[in-house]
């Protein structure tokens, strides 16, 4: 007996039905995003402790909230909260690290510090200029242990046994001369959630003009962007599900540090960011010290201030088996100790180090006139703690015959200022003042090409990198003259007296500017050259400790005039 046949309907709502299985079952195997946490931290520069940090806040009082913000203690505390979310979170350095350090980390040649990251979990670290100060030789040890130093007298003192870094550091664009190969490997591949992240690094191509002639031996530098976008087709090929660049170069933008995608960044990292290639997800920058969370086009583009201020947290949601990101969040979250508790052993690490140091740096060294002295320019570009700091070389040149010093903006890293219940500054404070110690060097340049250095600090653009100077010194500039001729002619004087152009001058500065940093080239052309064998610091002591002596407290409120500005 045959059956009876369905009836066309109930046909219609059963292939229906199976069509939606079909479906449901494509559905299932599409791979969903997975969440990959980075922390980012960058220009740590060996800031063990917290310290102030400022920004606008309305609801404050006067609308900025001052704190003090950062130490590794707080910093710890916060990846541990994090990581109770996300226990594969991948904490990364932006470089400078290291470098430019206060003296409670510098005293150490900074190994307390990369103690400090690696038990914080480091994975990896861009490299900055700062790794470099002391050069290739002594950033080498740093990152892989030993005691073979430039430096005897700090390196392996904190503990005798110094294991390197613990993480690797990456520079796609970093060239050993000596070799011909990479200094660094390029890149890094970490495996997380069950996905591929590739962090590429690269050092800021003009490194040369903030690294000592002495730190850049043997190094060559390529193009940032370049360099990673050559990279892109082999990172692809190692089956990378998200692309990250890790680049020590910044730039700045009136937009709060917390400010989602912002707008208006602007910087040298813009150009960088505007040629890397689009399967690049996101950039990590650093250098500039500023905090952003800026768009330039579609590239997610951050930094993380400085000195352990903040740390700049992300979120990819990156999708297994492709590369494919399809979104991002991004936070900079402020290291404030009285709403993170401290990582213990962080904590100890850190009083560690405070008791082992304060017996150099807690000791007084002489009167300051006023409190603070401030490294804050006028609107000529001089600042009071510059005046000081230049007297000071001229002090330790003027045995050599010296009549002028220069100092550079960039080498004066905080103010000075006595402590509730100080009566003098102490070693530490200076020392955190200038922590390159870099040797004076002397030498003679003619007036002529004085006036030309001083051109220099336009540099073809609108920004001035004024030098500070020495008392007895002085000169007049014109913000409506041409870029390149700023300097009032026959403004510039000498104890005095007009500064004759074929007529010879002894200078003194600290040994990086000496060897052209900062693109003052001119200063490479001077004759007699002597290395005084005496360091900015040592130099600065000196002359506090000289004028205590004498009952004359050093240093002013405000800066001296030596710099007038005409517009």
């Amino acid at each position: 007996m045959s059956r009876p046949r369905p009836m066309p309907r109930l046909l219609g709502a059963l292939t229906l039905a199976l069509v939606a299985l079909a479906g449901c079952s494509s559905l299932s195997h599409e791979p969903q995003p997975v969440a990959v946490n980075i922390v980012a931290i960058n220009d740590l520069h060996g800031y063990l402790q917290a310290n102030p940090f400022s920004f606008k806040d309305p609801s404050a009082p006067g609308g900025v909230r001052k704190l003090q913000a950062g130490g590794v203690a707080t910093l710890g505390g916060m990846l541990d909260q994090l990581r109770q979310q996300d226990p594969q979170l991948l904490f990364i350095g932006a470089g400078d690290l290291v470098g430019g350090s206060p003296p409670l980390s510098a005293m150490w040649a900074d190994e307390p510090t990369l103690d400090a990251l690696r038990q914080m979990g480091m994975k990896l670290s861009a490299i900055g200029n700062h790794e470099l100060d002391n050069g290739k030789a002594e950033f080498l040890r740093q990152l892989n242990g030993g005691c073979q130093s430039s430096r005897p007298d700090k390196a392996c003192q904190f503990r005798p046994d110094y294991p390197g870094a613990g993480f690797p550091y990456l520079a796609a664009n970093l060239m050993d001369s000596d070799t011909g190969k990479p200094l660094l490997p390029a890149y890094r591949i970490e495996q997380v959630h069950g996905v591929k992240v590739a962090f590429v690094g690269a050092v800021l191509r003009d490194v040369a003009s903030v690294v000592s002639a002495k730190g850049m031996r043997g190094l060559q530098v390529a193009d940032e962007a370049d360099s990673i976008n050559k990279l892109i087709p082999e990172l692809k090929a190692q089956g990378a599900n998200a692309i990250v660049a890790v680049v020590h170069q910044g730039g700045s933008t009136p937009e709060p540090f917390d400010k989602p995608d912002c707008s208006q960044l602007s910087g040298d990292i813009v150009d960088v960011a505007k040629r890397l290639d689009p399967a690049v997800d996101v950039l990590i920058s650093a250098h500039s010290h500023q905090g952003y969370l800026c768009k330039v086009g579609p590239l997610l583009v951050t930094q993380g201030n400085s000195y352990g201020h903040l740390l700049t947290h992300l979120t990819l949601q990156v999708t297994p088996g492709q590369h494919r990101v399809t979104s991002i969040q991004a936070l900079n979250l402020v290291a404030d100790p009285a709403r993170y508790p401290q990582d213990p052993a962080l904590a100890r690490l850190q009083q560690d180090v405070e008791a082992r140091s304060n017996q150099v740096l807690l000791k007084p060294v002489g009167a300051i006139a006023a409190s603070p002295i401030s490294r804050r320019t006028d609107a000529a570009g001089e600042m009071p703690l510059g005046d000081l700091i230049a007297d000071a070389h001229l002090a330790g040149g003027q045995a050599n015959g010296a009549r002028i010093a220069f100092m550079n903006n960039g080498g004066i890293r905080s103010d000075l200022a006595l402590e509730p219940g100080q009566s003098k500054i102490n070693y530490g404070q200076l020392a955190t003042l200038q922590p390159f110690n870099n040797n004076l060097i002397a030498f003679d340049l003619t007036g002529q090409q004085i006036e030309q250095l001083l051109n220099q600090q336009w540099k073809g653009t609108e920004d001035a990198n004024i030098l500070q100077v020495s008392r007895g010194f002085s000169y007049r500039w014109d913000a409506k003259r041409p870029v390149d001729s700023r300097v009032v002619p026959g403004s510039i004087r000498l104890d005095g007296q007009p500064l004759r152009a074929d007529a010879s001058y002894r200078l003194v500065m600290n040994g990086f500017l000496a060897d052209g940093g900062d693109r003052f080239s001119l200063f490479k052309s001077g004759i007699n050259r002597s290395d005084l064998g005496i360091s900015d610091l040592d130099a600065m002591l000196r002359y506090v400790g000289d004028m205590d002596r004498q009952g004359k407290p050093v240093g002013s409120a405000t800066s001296a005039g030596r710099i007038q500005r005409s517009n």
